[in-house]
């Protein structure tokens, strides 16, 4: 091969290697330390994990995949950078610890759907909680599993965190239907396509 033909060989392939690098996510290629403001907010709104609903009547919701192995690390980072900023209350940090417990403990038997809810205050009602609880389920083929509790928000973690057994056959998709208190249009629906689910090479939620 001719030097000046090798050279361009050699020159495509560090930009075809460039492109590829650059097409490889933020979330796969750098660690989680590493990620910029804007990219973590981006990975708990807008990627394969998580999404904004929207609805005609209402403000739109921020909803994720909790339980997935990217967003669970994303939180504590989340928290890491800004929790420090403003204090919490005792009870705060002990909720938030107590759901680190049960997640620790029942990964792999369920999934997370985190909710960043508006309006706190709406979950105080017990009705609205009931209704949550019987008109918010997780579609399997053809039946619906109902979730089967929750973490409230709290005013230092508005996140409401809804939980769901975890589907025992094989799914493409994961179709919420939910029913959120306090929002306008509380009727809402998030879809995460399965085959997309997939971290630093691993394939989960």
């Amino acid at each position: 091969m001719r030097p000046w033909l090798g050279a361009l060989v050699a020159r495509v392939l560090l930009a075809c290697a460039a492109l590829g690098w650059q097409k490889t996510p933020f979330w796969d290629r750098k660690q989680p330390h590493e990620w910029s403001d804007e990219e973590l907010l981006q990975i708990m709104t807008d990627s394969p994990w998580a999404q904004v609903t929207q609805a005609k009547a209402g403000p739109p919701v921020g909803i994720y995949l909790a339980s997935a192995p990217p967003l669970q690390v994303a939180e504590k980072e989340w928290l890491r950078r800004y929790s420090s900023k403003s204090p919490q209350p005792s009870q705060d940090s002990g909720l938030r610890q107590e759901y680190e417990h049960f997640l620790k403990e029942n990964l792999g038997h369920v999934i997370v759907l985190a909710v960043r809810h508006p309006k706190v205050q709406a979950l105080a009602s017990a009705d609205e909680l009931q209704r949550m609880e019987e008109e918010s389920f997780l579609k399997d083929g053809r039946k619906k599993l109902k979730m089967t509790g929750h973490f409230p928000p709290v005013p230092s973690d508005p996140v409401l965190r809804l939980v769901f057994p975890r589907p025992a056959s094989a799914v493409r998709e994961l179709v919420f239907e939910l029913y959120l208190p306090g929002v306008s249009a509380p009727y809402r629906q998030a879809v995460f396509t399965v085959k997309d689910l997939v971290y630093r090479g691993e394939a989960g939620f």
